[in-house]
């Protein structure tokens, strides 16, 4: 069994402030954050899962306000009523220190129609506006990763699937697993990304690219052109819901296990700030 440990961390929100902007293509951003103030520091951010996400609270796009939520006396988050509170749960691409500077990697996908070949899930919406004019010094507030899932033991074969949404996890997934673990990805882009950037995300794995502009379901009629799966062999997948679900139904039906299949919507189409754990097809849930 491929099962993948579990464990709960702390929900601590921190203060963090753009270091670094970093046009990675046309429709991407990868954006630095450094900490804002001394603590709680962003050192302390533990995200070892490959697709642990933080839940990152924005500034009023009207006003610019910062309304930076807060935890009640039993743990949960708060956050301010009366006020415009924005949020996006978002992939932790990488943490480190540089000269004593703690810094979080977040990955972002403009959306809108000034962006070629973009995603239609949020155009225009105030989380990818932001992230298209993010410069140093703006500040956020950071929240989480409240649990972080690990890599099960025992994975001979990896297979990832899905979109540059999901680009950050699945890149993760590739330096997650052991050099001995054989890697298969097949990412669907828009033309606003650059498949060499893609490409050298996804490092040794053999890479597979698909173009939105060619039309719908090709995730999932690649994922079937690979056939059955190997009884080591793990399905990742993150990306357009609808289209991960499709591939999930065809696994079914090849007979893959429960455990090796691990697919998370980041987006639906028509659907804005879709939450990351809901079920891929609300009519046919996990």
């Amino acid at each position: 069994m491929l099962e993948r440990p579990r464990t709960r961390l702390d929900l601590v929100p921190r203060r963090a402030v753009v270091h670094a902007v970093q046009r990675t293509s046309d429709a991407l951003r990868r954006i630095t954050f450094r900490d804002a103030g001394p603590t709680p520091s962003l050192g302390a951010l533990d995200a070892p899962g490959p697709d642990d996400h933080v839940k990152v609270f924005l500034p009023d796009p009207a006003t610019g306000v910062l309304h930076a939520p807060t935890l009640t006396a039993d743990g949960a988050l708060q956050r301010p009523t009366g006020v415009v509170s924005i949020s996006r749960e978002m992939t932790v691409r990488a943490t480190r220190v540089v000269d004593g500077a703690a810094e979080v990697d977040v990955d972002w996908v403009l959306h809108g129609d000034d962006v070629p070949g973009a995603p239609p899930g949020e155009a225009g919406g105030p989380a990818s506006a932001w992230a298209a004019r993010a410069t140093p010094g703006d500040e956020v507030v950071l929240v989480g990763p409240l649990s972080s899932r690990g890599v099960p033991d025992g994975v001979g074969r990896l297979t990832l699937l899905g979109d540059e949404t999901g680009l950050p996890a699945l890149a993760r997934w590739v330096g997650a697993v052991g050099p001995d673990v054989s890697v298969t990805a097949i990412v669907e882009i828009g033309d606003g990304v650059d498949e060499s950037f893609v490409e050298s995300e996804l490092g040794r794995a053999a890479v597979e690219i698909l173009y939105r502009t060619d039309g719908p379901g090709q995730l999932a009629e690649a994922a079937r052109a690979l056939g059955p799966l190997e009884a080591d062999e793990l399905v990742v997948g993150a990306g357009e819901a609808t289209d991960l679900a499709a591939v999930r139904r065809d696994l079914r039906r090849s007979g893959a296990r429960p455990d090796q299949v691990a697919l998370r919507g980041y987006w639906r189409r028509g659907v804005v700030n879709l939450d990351p754990d809901a079920p891929l097809d609300p009519t046919d849930p996990d």
